[in-house]
């Protein structure tokens, strides 16, 4: 009989990362071991389901998931950012309770590439080590996470330092056609393109300034012969802040506009010389694909893999300067060559990392 495996996390909600993480989670252990069946907890089941060939659940519905936990050999939580309560205390409570109803059942779960934190409420400290502690086995994407964990008292479970889980992809693996095709319908000749900067950037507590800065560098670099195109990872917050930099420029620069799947934005941005991101998960999906980065920091899980490429982290969005952002972005451009290399050299370290976490969940499986 086939192995049943849950999946839980922010699947369902356009938000490209998160799908980008279970993409690769789901081809990571298929790879492994083609014959488990997989549910995963969707707030769109529907779209779930036909996007990654699986059994899907309302999220949302209490009576579906315990059923669906019941059914299961193993949950994996994760991967992302899913315990913190900065977002919202709710969501922590959410993932929290959906691993005690897995360990209720007596299921194996695992934390799979987790970012943990930051966690700043007097519930979320109390919690998350009374539940973290009844987990089979860590795995967090940084040692960051790991120290948080521990400085909470969980220490029941073994915790690993992995990479994140969309590290485990292989950009040689990757078909590129549908985002070439897609670029193509946005005007993009790539028969005779030019050198093109992506740029995924979204909104965050009401700051602008940064959206000013770095409108005035696309501007800048499409006069220097660059193509910018603009990218919304999220679906469709992040459309709102990439019209406001479109607003505010003077050039015109490309502004994807249409949800993208996870295979056609693996597609898009391995067409691109560099990222400018401020999302996670635009700037992983860059270096997957082999293309350098220039960071927007809003949330210290962007300085921590910057920080483990060693690629450049220009300022925080509170107070991001023009000239430290353009610095950073044409240093790269002139060093594309040398700086590709060691980014290879780097995410090809990392990528065995991100399948540890596979071995691991694969491991709680019985027999």
């Amino acid at each position: 009989m086939a192995d049943k495996i849950v999946l839980s996390g922010y699947y369902g909600f356009n938000n490209l990362g998160d799908e980008a993480v279970l993409y690769s989670i789901l081809r990571t252990l298929r790879t492994a071991k083609p014959d488990i069946k997989f549910t995963v907890l969707s707030n769109d089941p529907a779209k779930t389901k036909k996007a990654y060939n699986v059994d899907a659940v309302n999220r949302w519905s209490i009576k579906e998931v315990i059923r669906a936990l019941y059914q299961c050999d193993l949950l994996i939580s994760g991967g992302g950012s899913l315990l913190q309560d900065t977002t919202s205390p709710k969501s922590l409570l959410y993932y929290l309770g959906v691993v005690f109803l897995a360990k209720l059942l007596r299921k194996k779960v695992i934390y799979y590439a987790q970012g943990i934190g930051p966690i700043n409420t007097y519930l979320g400290q109390k919690l998350m080590p009374l539940v973290s502690n009844m987990v089979d086995v860590i795995a967090v994407r940084d040692q960051d996470s790991k120290d948080l964990l521990q400085k909470l008292n969980v220490q029941k479970p073994p915790i690993y330092v992995k990479a994140d889980a969309v590290l485990g992809l292989y950009r040689k693996e990757i078909e590129r056609k549908s985002g070439q095709d897609l670029l193509t319908r946005n005007g993009i000749d790539l028969m005779n393109k030019k050198s093109m900067i992506g740029i995924a950037v979204r909104e965050w507590q009401g700051f602008s300034g940064y959206l000013k800065v770095v409108a005035r560098l696309a501007d800048e670099l499409i006069r220097k012969d660059y193509s910018v195109l603009l990218l919304p990872m999220h679906f469709p917050g992040d459309v709102t802040a990439s019209r406001e930099v479109v607003r505010l420029m003077e050039e015109e620069p490309v502004l994807i506009k249409e949800p993208c799947s996870v295979i056609e934005m693996l597609g898009i941005v391995g067409e691109l010389d560099l990222m400018i991101g401020m999302r996670l998960h635009s700037l992983i999906i860059a270096a997957v694909m082999g293309v350098p980065s220039v960071g927007i920091s809003y949330d210290p899980k962007v300085d921590s893999f910057m920080k483990l490429t060693e690629q450049p982290v220009a300022g925080r969005v509170e107070t991001l300067d023009y000239d430290v952002l353009a610095a950073d972005v044409f240093k790269v451009l002139d060093n594309l060559e040398e700086v590709k290399s060691f980014l290879e050299e780097r995410v090809s370290e990392l990528r065995v990392e991100a399948r540890d976490n596979a071995c691991l969940a694969l491991s709680l499986l019985p027999g």
